[in-house]
């Protein structure tokens, strides 16, 4: 079994470098079997939101996977529908029934809701105090955002999971994040597969013996992002967790950062 690095988050919570997103991911069989086997395989991170909804399905496979809960990260997320101090509450005890958990270990604001998002994360403190959640943190978040959290914030988000990719390095924005004692988790880390075909990582996936999938997961590894590529095949779990035993040279992941395009794949947080 594949043993997965973890981070330390800045209240000295261990977290996978590695895990599974659910997005777009069908609720019933088809989430609780790729789940279940993620866990198999020894994934140990699981990433998905109220707004996938799929935490049922989430929470069933956990329960069959026969793994201790201590052992597992499991993440979701509040939606931009429940933002606001009291919703925000009534929406993760819905998401923490729905997962049949006790307490969740990452809790995270899906987007920057203009003029709200201020007081859901008051929320999150109170969950995090609480003891419902081991770690708090955002999504989407620009610096912008996070500099208006600092301003009254008790606590500071433990993690930014934003869109990060060859395509969107996001450089700038790592930076500030790592500063700032958060740490950075990307979604899309793969593009999607859009990259399978560009000349310069083909090239690295013939010179590594790896898929361009695997050269791209590894390129996050080695900047200290954390990953959770989706996928329901069985293969590809293997595939995508099979990074661990090669390292890209630093002329190598020079090509890959100077890719950068600054090309979205999903929408830009500044246009909520």
């Amino acid at each position: 079994m594949v043993k997965i690095p973890n981070v330390k988050l800045a209240n000295g919570v261990l977290m996978p470098q590695f895990g599974l997103g659910v997005y777009k991911v069908e609720e019933g069989k088809e989430v609780e079997n790729v789940v279940r086997n993620a866990i198999q395989l020894g994934y140990r991170l699981i990433d998905t939101a109220s707004f996938y909804d799929n935490e049922e399905g989430v929470g069933r496979a956990i329960e069959q996977s026969g793994i201790h809960r201590e052992e597992l990260f499991i993440t979701t997320k509040v939606w931009n529908d429940d933002h606001g101090y009291e919703q925000t509450i009534a929406a993760f005890k819905k998401s923490l029934k729905k997962l049949h958990l006790s307490y969740i270990d990452l809790y995270l604001i899906h987007w920057p809701m203009p003029k709200k998002y201020k007081d859901t994360w008051r929320a999150l403190e109170y969950l995090y105090e609480e003891g419902l959640v081991k770690a708090i943190g955002v999504s989407n978040f620009h610096e912008h955002h996070l500099e208006e959290i600092k301003k009254d914030a008790n606590i500071m988000p433990m993690v930014n999971q934003v869109e990060l990719h060859p395509q969107l390095s996001q450089q700038p924005l790592r930076e500030y994040c790592w500063s700032n004692n958060i740490q950075v988790e990307a979604w899309a880390p793969i593009a999607r597969g859009e990259l399978s075909k560009e000349p310069q990582f083909v090239t690295l996936s013939e010179k590594y013996n790896k898929t361009v999938s695997q050269i791209i997961l590894r390129w996050h590894i080695q900047n200290q992002v954390i990953v959770i590529p989706k996928t329901t095949k069985l293969k590809r779990l293997e595939e995508n967790q099979a990074i661990f035993d090669f390292a890209l040279s630093d002329e190598d992941m020079s090509v890959i950062d100077e890719y950068n395009k600054n090309k979205r794949m999903g929408k830009n947080p500044d246009d909520l």
